[in-house]
């Protein structure tokens, strides 16, 4: 007799309790040897040069030298991350204050993986999970299932070769489907959503506490002051990468009237090819249908985007990335979001205020609370940006895609998942890692009382106005 999916999913629950209660057991030293023994089924270059190229059979997005360089660097550099996190017992202790922080688990951690990320996606939240004595349950999308599958059993190796509990790292059965993960998430105790908006509402209607990312649409202003050969030598790194597959790849590049035709020339450069008037609206008939993008050009290469759209150009097809030129936003001037595909819409502006102007109207449309780029040599521009755009992170003179998610040169922790804040619908605004996978228990003691009178909050105030 088959199991109902409420059932499928109670009996990987239980098996999941099961063994977070053992590893809840374990100390710091242990955790991060299976932290580390985890790690090593990914960083272990033959299982990377696989899984990748599992990935790109299965789902037919992105390129497996891509995706082997983001494996070994998301895991890599998370790993930097979480090497010296304290989770386990006293992780902060301030005696000035009588606070003592211990960090505890959340439990078991239901998390909803995308196609786009089937392999880099689970080990960071695997890992994450793990750092934080957690059991974790993954609903991989029905493509990348395979892959993901494979995934765990090499994890499985690795936690037999250190003697941890196989359950605490479990996946949907197959196939997996709508049902199954909505179960899922209403029965775990934490859930962290990455990929398509449908799946993070669903999260965040499951009754289940969930951190869930907002949508990319990532655009990058190119002001007067840039050095553009830089500029577009990071711009087409980071569009290019893994075929445009990441959330924070250049959607839209807003560039200022004095520098558009030399960055238009640097852009050339490095193999974009601008498509004129006629071959922009094939291609926009080609890659909408409905409204929805068509999954022929998803992450595909610009030779496949091209026969797709019947662009037959002599030599475009060879190009590492497509343009197009734009001057609106909004449903009406589909160019101007989310795309995940090989292709940059491009915008002029007449100054500086006017290119915020525009990429704040491209963050109306879609993509707020994300991120925003600008190539500058202005130091205030940057800060600027941050104290009046809608978004949690200015991305300053770097290749986007690399920057947003961590970077071994910026500060920002190493994740596949960010937080949009308010602006996006999320409950977070930071990069999802380790702490959200956490919980703190603070044992407060009394210090000497830090009273305050009526006179030391109002006193200003009283003689400003009331006197």
């Amino acid at each position: 007799m088959s199991l109902t999916p409420e059932q499928a999913v109670a009996e990987l629950v239980a098996k999941a309790r099961k063994a977070q209660a053992i590893f809840d057991d374990y100390n710091q030293e242990q955790v991060d040897e299976v932290v580390t023994a985890t790690a090593w089924a990914l960083i272990n270059p033959e299982n990377n040069a696989r899984l990748a190229e599992l990935a790109v059979e299965e789902t037919g997005l992105g390129n497996v030298k891509d995706k082997i360089t983001k494996n070994h660097r998301k895991t890599l550099g998370l790993l930097r991350d979480l090497m010296q996190a304290k989770t386990v017992g006293v992780i902060s202790e301030d005696p000035v204050n009588g606070m003592v922080e211990i960090g505890r688990p959340v439990g078991v951690v239901g998390v909803i993986v995308p196609s786009t990320n089937p392999i880099a996606t689970p080990m960071n939240n695997i890992l994450n999970a793990l750092k934080c004595r957690n059991a974790i349950i993954l609903a991989p999308s029905p493509k990348g299932q395979p892959s993901c599958t494979r995934l765990l059993e090499l994890v499985y190796q690795e936690l037999d070769r250190v003697g941890a509990p196989r359950d605490l790292v479990q996946q949907l059965p197959t196939p997996v489907s709508k049902i199954l993960s909505q179960e899922m998430l209403s029965q775990v105790d934490h859930i962290v959503a990455t990929g398509s908006q449908n799946n993070v509402r669903a999260s965040y209607t499951s009754g289940t506490p969930a951190f869930g990312v907002g949508a990319g649409n990532v655009a990058v202003i190119v002001d007067e002051t840039a050095d553009l050969a830089d500029a577009a030598a990071k711009i087409k790194a980071s569009k290019t990468f893994d075929n445009a597959t990441s959330c924070s790849s250049e959607n839209s590049i807003v560039i200022v009237d004095a520098v558009y035709d030399a960055m238009l020339a640097e852009l050339a450069r490095v193999n974009g090819a601008l498509l004129n008037s006629d071959e922009k609206q094939q291609l926009q008939s080609a890659m909408w249908h409905d409204g929805h993008l068509n999954r022929h050009v998803l992450a595909k290469p610009v030779a496949d985007v091209c026969a797709v759209a019947g662009l037959n150009r002599e030599g475009l097809g060879d190009s590492d990335f497509l343009m197009v030129t734009e001057t609106d936003t909004g449903p009406d001037a589909p160019f101007s979001g989310e795309k995940m595909s090989l292709v940059l819409t491009v915008y002029r502006a007449s100054d500086y205020a006017a290119a915020k102007a525009k990429a704040s109207e491209i963050l109306d449309y879609m993509g707020k609370g994300h991120s925003l780029g600008i190539h500058t040599n202005d130091a205030s521009r940057p800060v600027e940006l941050g104290e009046t755009m809608p978004v949690c992170r200015v991305i300053v003179n770097q290749a986007h895609c690399f920057a947003t998610g961590g970077s071994f040169d910026n500060a920002l922790p190493f994740s596949l998942s960010m937080g949009c804040g308010s602006w996006g619908g999320n409950i977070t605004d930071q990069n999802v890692h380790y702490r959200q996978y956490m919980n703190v228990t603070r044992v407060v003691r009394t210090i000497p009382p830090r009273e305050v009178s009526v006179e030391d909050i109002f006193g200003d105030y009283k003689r400003k106005y009331l006197s």
